[in-house]
């Protein structure tokens, strides 16, 4: 075993159990007998090393992001401290709140007057280490409206753990967001929908919830919301409404739908055995984001619009097609193509909440 001396070095047990200042060497037994010394202790120099190794393969933007991912969860003083920076950078407080999933950060190229914040440049921001996610937040005018739009969010499979996946709403809300616009690209498991198609989220299953994993675990800052949340109607149904009527205007009424959406861990895609049980929990679509960023919007009350690009039809049948695989070049592509019909969508509402509200 190890422990600490009256020195405060590290001390060990031999075989005998005496414990001993920790050399490096064998020591007697008290017949005339060498005995090795049993340690559990840490070897620091090897640790350093190891991180000096990591580091060699390492850019310094994932440096960064790692350095990050180890920090504690952020308070509320030092989540205000961000909203301060960036209302004071913009000299804007926005009233809507724009989270462009992958592939649709052209959302956002769409702001006028816009003031553009680099993640890394932030203050305390995390980055975003997946491709079709700029890394940026972007402050302006969309539609008479000022919205804020992240060009890139943060995953769990990034290693963020959710309260910081979704800390930016936090943000957002203390910026002054009252709406919440959250984008992604999904899988569709309903056999209804076709690759391209828009489905809105009316409900969600929180499978990453199911195994004790959610944004609001730990100390409850009542300045946010409360210990518990209901979340029986997560997404705004007049929202919804609204943007099914301007998928009417828009001529894409047949390729849109409104569904149940699933969050998991990624970054694999899904098995068939998990595609299956999804589909039998009445899934729609299945992504792995979305989920925790729209907990913590009701947490701090904020209402709720957000819907998914199907980029990919999920098999639900054992086939050896390499066909039949999902794989972010189809995801990125498939967005790239949608794209124009996604923003249109996103324009028209926020043009709609402005001049009703």
């Amino acid at each position: 075993m190890t422990g600490y001396n009256s020195n405060g070095d590290v001390a060990t047990s031999n075989a005998n159990g005496h414990q001993n200042g920790h050399n490096g060497s064998s020591n007697n037994n008290g017949n005339g007998q060498q005995t090795a010394d049993y340690t559990a202790q840490e070897n620091h120099t090897n640790n350093i090393n190891n991180q000096e190794k990591i580091q060699c393969y390492l850019s310094a933007e994932e440096l960064r992001a790692l350095r990050v991912m180890n920090e504690d969860t952020y308070p509320y003083e030092v989540i205000q401290e961000i909203a301060d920076f960036i209302v004071k950078g913009s000299s804007m407080r926005p009233k809507i709140g724009i989270i462009c999933g992958s592939g649709l950060g052209s959302l956002a190229d769409m702001i006028q007057d816009a003031k553009v914040f680099e993640y890394e440049k932030i203050p305390n921001f995390p980055v975003s280490t997946v491709e079709g996610h700029a890394g940026k937040l972007v402050v302006g005018n969309l539609e008479g409206a000022v919205v804020m739009a992240m060009q890139g969010r943060f995953h769990f499979y990034e290693g963020y753990p959710l309260a910081k996946c979704s800390m930016p709403v936090r943000v957002m809300k203390l910026c002054g967001v009252e709406y919440l616009f959250a984008t992604n690209a999904a899988g569709g498991i309903n056999a209804k929908y076709s690759v391209g198609d828009i489905m809105l989220m009316h409900d969600h299953v929180n499978m990453l919830g199911f195994a004790g994993n959610s944004p609001l675990q730990g100390p409850n800052d009542p300045r946010f919301g409360p210990r518990f949340p209901a979340l029986v109607n997560s997404y705004n149904k007049e929202l919804i409404n609204k943007a099914l009527e301007i998928g009417k205007q828009m001529g894409i009424e047949a390729n849109m739908h409104v569904g149940v959406y699933s969050c998991l861990g990624g970054p694999t895609y899904e098995t068939i055995a998990e595609l299956r049980a999804l589909r039998t929990m009445g899934v729609d679509a299945v992504g792995m984001s979305t989920v925790h960023e729209v907990i913590t919007a009701r947490h701090c009350d904020m209402k709720v619009f957000a819907f998914s690009l199907i980029t990919n039809k999920c098999s639900t049948e054992y086939s050896d097609k390499k066909d039949d695989e999902a794989s972010h070049d189809e995801v990125m592509a498939v967005a790239k193509n949608r794209q124009k019909a996604c923003c249109e969508l996103v324009s028209r509402l926020i043009r709609q909440i402005q001049t009703t509200s």
